[in-house]
């Protein structure tokens, strides 16, 4: 049976974790807000982007002579996956979740017999996979979120690579998987195709009537210079666009993790100092019990 030094040692153990971990959660809370903004705010403008290519890229005829971006190399034997992770740990199931989408997907591709490679965004997510799949990593990018603020050139970072590499011919399909940051509760592990550009597939469901009102609007607009012109030069921005926003969710999510991890955590502190000194006060009632029944015991001998 334990002491009552050992419950109170225990005790002033699990107090100093409780603050820590309470600073630990005005911290995140105090960060979150600042990258959820940023998250928020390019979140419409990503999604613009995506949208007016597909409209642009819905006009275009896709042959040899178009964007590799977009019509790909012809083969999707080799692909690149762009796993997104943090840094730092102690944020609940952030890194593991989407860690285990990526090894998820990297199994899928390997039964299909494709060639994989991973570019990891993220310290938690190299090393973890480094575990199983060290010589399937090509490149890491470490410490992009690591500031305060997520800048665009940091993201020009891993576009550059992936464009270089693409240009190499060393990937045929790029896809990001990173977490989706929905909600401050809810980060949702996401697969996203970026290189070649993914056109919006029409609706099986979609009424005669609705196909004949398409069909009337395929193309509203007059573009100048020529769609295949535009495509080369916004394919390559949106891919930094895209990459952009995956970091800033994964930012964004991050900390609302951390900070909802660090909640549960100073709640089960409490609780556990609560059983302790329940435990302690019991165990000092005990021994109190113990040395009056032996002063008593000694008085009635004598």
């Amino acid at each position: 049976m334990p002491s009552l030094r050992d419950y109170r040692d225990r005790i002033k153990s699990v107090k100093s974790t409780k603050k820590i971990t309470s600073a630990m959660k005005m911290v995140a809370a105090s960060k979150l807000r600042k990258a959820q903004e940023q998250a928020e705010a390019s979140q419409p403008y990503a999604q613009a982007m995506s949208e007016m290519l597909s409209r642009v890229a819905a006009n275009v005829v896709i042959n040899e002579s178009s964007s590799k971006l977009l019509a790909g190399t012809g083969s999707d034997k080799r692909h690149l996956l762009v796993v997104v992770t943090a840094d730092r740990g102690l944020c609940g199931g952030f890194n593991a979740n989407l860690v285990k989408k990526a090894i998820a997907r990297i199994q899928e591709l390997t039964t299909e017999g494709k060639e994989v490679s991973v570019l990891c965004v993220g310290r938690k997510g190299r090393d973890s996979l480094k575990r199983g799949y060290s010589g399937l990593i090509a490149q890491s990018f470490i410490g992009l979120m690591g500031s305060s603020r997520v800048e665009y050139a940091d993201a020009s970072k891993v576009t550059d690579y992936i464009l270089d590499e693409f240009e190499a011919g060393n990937f045929d399909v790029c896809s990001l998987i990173y977490n989706e940051f929905v909600s401050v509760l809810t980060q949702k592990p996401t697969v996203n195709q970026l290189i070649p550009f993914a056109l919006p597939e029409a609706s099986e469901e979609a009424s005669e009537d609705d196909d004949d009102a398409k069909a009337e609007q395929v193309s509203p607009y007059d573009f100048e210079p020529e769609e295949e012109r535009i495509l080369e030069a916004l394919l390559p921005r949106n891919l930094g666009v895209q990459i952009f926003r995956a970091l800033l969710d994964s930012a964004a999510g991050e900390q609302a993790a951390r900070m909802t991890a660090m909640d549960n955590s100073t709640r089960n502190a409490g609780e556990m100092i609560d059983g302790l000194t329940l435990e302690y006060n019991r165990a000092r009632q005990a021994h109190i019990t113990k040395e009056l029944i032996e002063i008593i015991s000694g008085a009635e001998a004598v």
